[in-house]
């Protein structure tokens, strides 16, 4: 008995389903039988309009029974014409309703979903997440830091470095000087060449020079 009455509540849903669509499909018909009958008017009111001018200057009376006949399908035509655009309005009604209803079922089944979806979260527990996750990235940010400082080198002695600097300077002077044939290569860095006496001698006249002008210039301003 119970499962006879649930089998019957839910044909009833089943049929209040399809309910529009076998309104909209019995309607289509119904618009489809007039729009011939529509067009079947039409064509008996000019053949009646053609038998008027046909009988219009011999046959008086055949032209006004033409006539009558042919007022007579245009009212008809006209009822036809009312019914169809009835009926295409109530097409459009149905169609236009039962989109809004499966739309509103769509947004109930959605904020449904979202509720359920919502249902173990809360701001509370977003936060926890996410605290927990700023927690394990500083973890990982001080275990890549001791990874990569754990092998590295603790110091660098600057004076070892700078004697290694200078023996790389001689052996570079040493080649150069040995390309060149001027140096033998066993001689370093601090015996360089002396300063060509040329250069020193043009030294001595540019100071000498000077001391001439700055003589002159105060000899000038105690003329004065």
């Amino acid at each position: 008995m119970n499962g006879w009455g649930l089998g019957w509540l839910g044909g009833g849903t089943q049929k209040s389903k399809d309910a529009p669509k076998k309104a909209i499909l019995q309607l289509r018909g119904q618009l489809e039988m007039l729009n011939k009958r529509e067009k079947h008017l039409q064509n008996q009111m000019d053949e009646q309009d053609n038998l008027a001018r046909k009988h219009v200057a011999s046959n008086k009376n055949a032209a006004k029974a033409a006539l009558r006949r042919k007022k007579q399908f245009e009212h008809n035509l006209e009822q036809t014409s009312s019914q169809i655009m009835t009926l295409e309005r109530e097409i459009y009604s149905i169609e236009t309703a039962n989109i809004n209803k499966e739309t509103l079922d769509a947004m109930k089944n959605a904020g449904a979903a979202m509720k359920q979806i919502h249902a173990g979260l809360t701001v509370d527990t977003v936060d926890d997440v996410m605290e927990g996750l700023r927690e394990q990235h500083a973890i990982g940010e001080e275990i890549s830091t001791a990874i990569s400082s754990g092998g590295g080198i603790e110091g660098i002695d600057e004076d070892e470095l700078e004697d290694e600097f200078a023996e790389l300077q001689q052996e570079a002077l040493d080649e150069q000087m040995l390309n060149t044939g001027n140096i033998p290569v066993g001689d370093k860095v601090g015996r360089l060449p002396n300063t060509p006496q040329t250069e020193v001698k043009g030294k001595a006249r540019v100071e000498e020079d000077d001391e001439e002008a700055e003589l002159r210039k105060l000899q000038a301003e105690m003329a004065m």
